[in-house]
């Protein structure tokens, strides 16, 4: 008899705590959000409404078509999304009174990292740390492990290589050797770990991204780094947003197939990073001085220790290995994948690269290339037409609210701008669905740059913003100068998921020597 009355009040709670108060909340609106357009019919009343959202491929494109019809839209009963390019100073800018929002403590683990820290003195504590290891000026201590990675793809592509096409023919099966998407993961991944840890994971040499993971008991497995990766993100993206329930929602989620093998994928996750992290450590108990990320958290450039606890570390690793690989990968993919769309964009860089590199040049020199302005043009292009990381980053208001894009916001509001939704501006960037490289050349690029925000901006814009570019840059000029590349079929399109990341799927390319092709042109007009 107790256990149905406690079982019929529990019952009862939840239905006013998860129904009545929300729709009563939302009818009495205290903050008057009300008067924004909802993403959805119960965005206004419900959280889980956005979860709804971040369960279709690609959420992004409906917020879009929200944001056509107005400048701010509630996409959640405490969350305004906007797209007025003047919300970008109030929000991101470096004096912002916003903060992180609520959501990265969510995410976050036993200890925050650099991307996930809410604390402003504590991030700046952090930032400090790894500030010189990521200055413009200390490239140079990078670049030759990005020269070997580029390396290293270049021997694995020449392998690769087929026939020149034929004009006016399409590929066949045998002659897609190349998934672009998968190689260039291999690359970022192996630069991280060389850079950061000094690991040679040698997913390049292998073909593959079978690595060893780690156990807090010691215990060693092998298992696929990017499969683990990528279902982190799709279970976290997947539920996050309803941050009170997200623990709860953890364990219901793990009673659907799909759901229960990307947390099973998560634990292998961690114990890479974990892995990763204790390797680097012996190695540094053993005395062994390296430039890397690792060596910059364990002591500052006197020697002296830094202190910081082994969880924070391990954090720190985590997001290096995390969005210090996959988002530059999803850029090269992307860089690619419009270049080949565009051949008339693809010859003019070509012609640009040829004319500063040899003819038989294996692996471009950063400092010869890092200046081309329609190399440039075309990253930055790619990067605003598909930003790697496409959801707006969220922030909170300080308690007394303030000011956005000249409507005031009351305290303790989430709110964002997504990369996606500001790059389609019209108004700064016409034709904003077309692929434009020239858009970015002379003054008038110049004056984009502060509506360009794929690697967000102010004090918690990408600390690895040179790295990325660094890594970007050298690779695409080294494989446009050397090949040449064909979708499977004319108007090829790749299949795209969004999490946190807008990421691609696979990308199998037909590639040949770019002197072959030269060759066969040859031929061709002596014929």
């Amino acid at each position: 008899m107790y256990g149905l009355i406690f079982a019929a009040i529990t019952v009862f709670s939840c239905f006013c705590y998860g129904v009545i108060y929300p729709v009563a909340y939302y009818f009495y609106d205290p903050k008057g959000l009300r008067k924004y357009p909802n993403l959805n019919l119960l965005s206004g009343i419900t959280d889980f409404s956005f979860i709804w959202e971040a369960n279709q491929p690609f959420r992004s494109s409906k917020l879009l078509e929200a944001h056509k019809k107005s400048p701010v839209v509630r996409i959640g009963p405490n969350s305004l999304s906007y797209s007025d390019l003047a919300a970008i100073k109030d929000i991101y800018g470096h004096s912002t009174p916003c903060s992180k929002d609520v959501f990265y403590d969510t995410l976050a683990g036993t200890h925050h990292h650099l991307a996930d820290v809410r604390d402003k003195i504590e991030h700046q504590r952090k930032r400090r740390v790894l500030a010189s290891a990521y200055a413009l000026k200390n490239l140079e201590a990078w670049e030759h492990k990005v020269t070997d990675k580029t390396s290293r793809l270049i021997t694995v592509f020449d392998k690769l290589c087929t026939a020149p096409l034929e004009p006016g023919s399409s590929p066949t099966a045998e002659d897609l050797t190349v998934d672009y998407r998968s190689w260039t993961n291999f690359f970022t991944l192996d630069a991280i770990a060389d850079i950061g840890l000094s690991e040679r994971l040698g997913f390049l040499d292998a073909g593959n991204d079978l690595c060893i993971a780690e156990r807090m008991d010691g215990s060693t497995y092998m298992i696929n780094y990017r499969q683990c990766l990528h279902a982190t993100a799709r279970a976290q993206a997947g539920i996050v947003w309803a941050f009170s329930w997200f623990r709860f929602l953890t364990q219901l989620s793990k009673l659907i197939p799909s759901y229960r093998r990307r947390w099973k994928l998560n634990e292998g996750w961690n114990d890479i990073v974990y892995a990763r992290a204790q390797n680097r450590l012996r190695r540094y108990r053993a005395g062994e001085k390296l430039e890397d990320f690792f060596q910059c958290l364990m002591e500052d450039k006197a020697g002296h220790p830094n202190r910081m606890d082994w969880g924070e570390i391990v954090a720190e690793v985590s997001i290096m290995m995390n969005a210090g690989s996959d988002t530059t990968a999803i850029a090269m993919n992307n860089v690619m994948f419009q270049l080949i769309k565009h051949p008339h964009v693809l010859a003019k860089l070509r012609k640009e690269l040829d004319s500063v590199m040899d003819e038989d040049e294996r692996v471009v020199s950063y400092e010869k290339v890092r200046h081309l302005p329609y190399l440039r043009a075309c990253l930055d292009e790619s990067l605003r037409l598909l930003p790697p990381t496409s959801f707006g980053l969220p922030r909170r208001t300080p308690p007394s609210g303030m000011p956005i894009a000249g409507t005031f916001v009351p305290g303790n509001t989430s709110v964002s701008i997504s990369a996606y939704i500001a790059h389609r501006d019209a108004q700064v960037f016409p034709d904003p669905e077309d692929f434009v490289p020239e858009r970015w050349l002379g003054e008038s690029g110049k004056e984009l740059q502060s509506a360009f925000i794929s690697f967000s901006t102010g004090a918690r814009g990408c600390i690895g913003r040179n790295i990325s570019y660094l890594e970007q840059t050298v690779l695409l000029a080294s494989v446009v100068h050397r090949y040449c590349f064909a979708f499977e079929r004319e108007g090829w399109e790749p299949k795209r998921f969004e999490t946190f990341n807008l990421s691609p799927g696979s990308m199998w390319l037909k590639v040949w020597r770019q002197d072959d092709e030269g060759e066969r042109q040859r031929e061709n007009s002596n014929a």
